[in-house]
């Protein structure tokens, strides 16, 4: 019944069983790391993204799909295959339309990621995996808050006004300094005080390009690398529905009396 189905189907399952598995263990050992496991209140407290939230997400959805996938195969039950087709359908549709939205309404979507960023950049201080990602998204891209640096006054540290005595104040984040060669060691300091000076000067030691401009110009520039992986992975789908559909059809023939 159907061999080529079950072999086919239940190995890829697997695959995202195990990708899940690593995707929960990091999560959650990053959640002691952090002491959340200890209390859950803290997610519910921060005002950003805890990225390690997406993280148990994604390891979560996997590992779900990956076992109604492979326990479906092999126990040949077609209410999990059904469960398993339908999400990937799901999950396939809902990508290809975010994909058609993004493309139509990019204004609509711009403001949106503004809003996101500058909500992140509030609470820059409250989580270090939110910190890391906003240090590691500013670094690759050159980049300096949503708009440009200005952008760090929505920060309580970075904050120019007179009510702030943090040390941060008038600066921005290390990850916006223009890199020394010469420097072995960063210098997670080099952006203290730097918006003091004259705004014509800021771009001898920051990046004065806003991260929404840069990605904006980084995606064309690897548009073929973005297709390329969008396709893949959709492709991907299609054929975990494909298996999943043959096999549903194969247990539906035999129990039905009709040997192939």
């Amino acid at each position: 019944m159907g061999p080529a189905g079950v072999e086919g189907l239940c190995p890829s399952s697997r695959g995202r069983q195990l990708a899940g598995v690593v995707f929960l263990g990091v999560g959650l050992w990053a959640w002691s790391e952090k002491g959340v496991l200890s209390d859950l209140t803290k997610v519910t407290r921060m005002h950003g993204i805890d990225p390690v939230v997406l993280v148990l997400m994604v390891g979560v959805v996997m590992f779900t799909l990956g076992f109604a996938g492979c326990v479906g195969a092999l126990r040949e039950n077609i209410c999990l295959l059904n469960f398993f087709c339908s999400t990937i359908v799901l999950i396939f549709f809902l990508e290809l339309a975010v994909a058609v939205l993004a493309f139509l309404f990019q204004d609509w979507v711009r403001d949106r990621f503004r809003e996101f960023f500058e909500s992140n950049i509030r609470s820059y201080r409250d989580d270090i995996d939110l910190q890391n990602l906003i240090d590691s998204l500013q670094k690759a891209n050159q980049c300096c808050g949503a708009y440009g640096p200005e952008d760090w006054d929505l920060n309580v540290y970075f904050n120019c006004s007179g009510a702030s005595y943090s040390r941060e104040k008038c600066g921005v984040p290390f990850s916006c300094c223009v890199p020394d060669p010469a420097q072995k060691v960063v210098n997670t300091q080099c952006g203290y005080d730097v918006r003091t000076q004259l705004k014509s000067k800021w771009d001898e030691s920051i990046f004065t390009k806003g991260c929404i401009q840069a990605l904006e110009s980084w995606l064309p520039r690897n548009i073929y690398i973005v297709a390329g992986v969008f396709i893949a992975i959709s492709l991907l789908q299609i054929f975990g529905i494909f298996l999943a559909r043959t096999l549903i059809s194969d247990i539906e023939a035999v129990k039905a009396g009709h040997h192939f």
